[in-house]
């Protein structure tokens, strides 16, 4: 296994450290975010769309994104933010606008079931699932991939079943995908009950054995268990490899990146470190309108 993906749902915390531990073994990492993107609609609009088990949830869908260099690293985190500190409503969601204004140095997928493409094909609506696979095709070229998986489940089996069809339509490739929310097969039940644990109570006990995530294949699969899963799909299997030839990323982790802080002009100061003592001056003023001989001594500290 040459390369190795963290595509973490909404967030990029792990990314630094996942970089630092794959290099050291001897392996290219690859960052990367599942995204939540509102498809319709902006990431500004608090809208709802309705769950499998009736009730609601915030409106998006996912899709995959995975930084080829440099420049896509600084697009995730700006990504990254947007979602956080514009599109948040119960998940940081990005948008289409946002997607198309930062994708430079990004490749895209799919994603899951629950995709920006195959929860159309779920749900039956094959001609919004193609119109959605037009998006981001025009967005990202031929660095948008259809992604399959097969954890085992009916919805997963829909989509391999259609989008075959879809990306040679297009003109897109297929690429095959497993998620990993524990390392061994044996970590299901207790993964589960971590899940479990923020529903447990006094009077109520949840049933550990009914897997939260109707599935116990959310684990580290080995090479030769991908390509048994995929051997109807030899494609999906050889586009894993073109994207790791694709993703470059180098980050210089020795160096200090410092933030700057621009002088305003009309400040009456040319340096930061006088316009930080000039800062700390102003608010001390006014959050100590009289202040104590202690208190100015600190501020000279």
């Amino acid at each position: 296994m040459p390369a190795i993906a963290l595509t973490d749902h909404g967030v990029m915390f792990g990314a630094i450290e996942f970089y630092k531990k794959a290099e050291k073994a001897g392996i290219k990492p690859i960052i990367g975010m599942e995204a939540y993107i509102v498809t319709k609609g902006s990431r500004f609009e608090k809208s709802t769309q309705p769950t499998e088990n009736g009730g609601k949830r915030s409106a998006y869908h996912h899709i995959l994104l995975l930084a080829k260099d440099e420049q896509g690293y600084k697009n995730l985190l700006k990504l990254c933010t947007i979602a956080h500190t514009e599109g948040f409503y119960y998940k940081p969601r990005i948008d289409t606008d946002a997607l198309r204004k930062h994708r430079d140095g990004l490749l895209a997928t799919s994603a899951c079931a629950g995709g920006v493409v195959s929860a159309h094909l779920v749900s039956g609506n094959d001609k919004e699932a193609y119109e959605a696979a037009e998006i981001y095709k025009d967005i990202f070229g031929d660095d948008f991939y259809i992604e399959i998986q097969n954890h085992g489940l009916e919805r997963e089996a829909i989509v391999r079943a259609k989008a075959p069809k879809l990306a040679k339509d297009l003109g897109l490739k297929l690429i095959g995908t497993n998620d990993i929310h524990y390392l061994k097969h044996e970590h299901a039940i207790a993964h589960n009950i971590m899940l479990l644990i923020p529903d447990a109570s006094s009077t109520n006990t949840p049933d550990y054995t009914q897997l939260r995530y109707q599935t116990d294949q959310v684990y580290f699969k080995s090479t030769k268990e991908m390509l048994e899963l995929f051997k109807e799909f030899p494609e999906a299997i050889t586009s894993t490899l073109e994207v790791n030839e694709k993703c470059n990323l180098k980050l210089n982790l020795k160096k200090n990146y410092m933030p700057n802080f621009p002088i305003p002009k009309d400040s009456g100061v040319s340096t930061l470190d006088e316009y930080f003592d000039k800062l700390s001056r102003q608010g001390f003023e006014k959050r100590y309108p009289d202040p104590s001989p202690e208190l100015r001594e600190r501020l000279e500290h």
